[in-house]
């Protein structure tokens, strides 16, 4: 079963109206793209990574936009509110109207023929509106024959086989086995489907090959900026009652007497408790994605901020530091533990062993 999602359509009054469309098939695709041509002020409901990415499309191809987000930050479940107030200032310095914590309540239409878009702070004029507010998955045609989540998601298996052993599922339709939580979780996402895909279409033949699981590891490009995460934010950790840290590395990515360098923001989320490495987010107009693809494989292994700090990671002033910026934001996280009071196991036993032992050693 890979029967997909469709668009979450919000109870909204107006939302068939002709000037509001959603985001997701093919078709709607096209259709944006042809109404867009005529249409200058192009309103985003939404600022998840279809809206946000959206809203810098639309400023790149100079439409007056305006972004309508319902929280207090963009991407609220991938990034942390720091690094979504650098991103919202990206879209406000590239023009973008972004409206937070503005919840929509109506689509209406006046008689200069333009769209009405009504929220809880007053009401804004537009030509056009995209929902981009998330996807439900695609699932009533099994609806009562499986086990599904509260979403109505599939719940899987570790070889992405339903509660019927008949019956694989993959994709949008199901649920991923999320690793920094070790739960289920409704994710929808390419990368997943692909690998779960992948993994049906062989372990219908006999459960050959396990599902590995995912950290929702994910990017875009925001301008002429690289945006990436993987895992859990602290807010996310939290919310699934999983004790939870913060250290943030801001630098370069690499040394300052090369001839261009950029700013990095990194954040690392772990676990204090077993020093196992939960998540990390990345801002920098370096291209940063495949170093959240490094610790998408960290947490996936279940590494710990101290194999983080020291792995064996390439250096040329072309590509970073002496020490990579990932061994840096571990070695922060390090020492904000040591300064807590709470040294790793092994240094705590031998700094007790160095104790007893310390006329001896003199």
């Amino acid at each position: 079963m890979t029967t997909g999602s469709n668009v979450a359509v919000p109870p909204i009054f107006g939302i068939d109206e002709s000037k509001v469309l959603l985001c997701k098939t093919y078709s709607q695709a096209q259709e944006i793209y042809q109404t867009a041509q005529d249409n200058q002020r192009i309103a985003i409901i939404g600022a998840g990574y279809i809206g946000t990415e959206l809203s810098e499309s639309y400023a790149n191809t100079h439409h007056e936009v305006t972004l309508f987000q319902s929280h207090d930050q963009i991407l609220n479940n991938y990034i942390s509110k720091e690094i979504s107030d650098q991103a919202v200032q990206l879209l406000k310095d590239h023009g973008v109207n972004v409206l937070l914590n503005h919840q929509v309540t109506a689509f209406t239409g006046n008689d200069d023929g333009e769209l009405v878009i009504e929220t809880n702070q007053g009401d804004f004029n537009a030509d056009l509106a995209i929902v981009g507010t998330g996807f439900v998955p695609n699932t009533e045609l099994l609806r009562g024959q499986v086990e599904m989540d509260k979403h109505g998601a599939i719940i899987i298996n570790d070889y992405v086989q339903t509660s019927d052993p008949d019956i694989y599922a993959a994709g949008d339709s199901c649920v991923v086995n999320f690793n920094p939580t070790g739960r289920s979780a409704y994710t929808p996402l390419a990368t997943n489907a692909v690998r779960q895909g992948a993994l049906a279409g062989a372990n219908v033949f006999g459960n050959q090959q396990r599902y590995m699981g995912t950290q929702a590891t994910s990017a875009m490009q925001l301008f002429d900026h690289t945006l990436a995460t993987t895992g859990l934010t602290l807010a996310m950790a939290k919310l699934n009652h999983i004790p939870a840290e913060r250290v943030t590395y801001e630098g370069n990515w690499r040394p300052a007497y090369m001839p261009s360098t950029a700013k990095l923001m990194i954040e690392l989320i772990y676990n204090p408790e077993n020093r196992k490495i939960l998540g990390a987010q990345f801002l920098s107009a370096h291209e940063v994605a495949q170093s959240a693809n490094a610790l998408s494989i960290a947490i996936q292994n279940g590494n710990t901020i101290d194999d983080l700090a020291f792995v064996d990671m390439l250096f040329s002033p072309n590509f970073d530091e002496p020490f990579n910026y990932l061994n840096l934001v571990a070695q922060q996280a390090i020492e904000q533990e040591r300064q807590a009071g709470r040294n790793h196991p092994r240094i705590t036993a031998y700094g007790d062993w160095a104790k007893q032992n310390d006329k001896d050693l003199q």
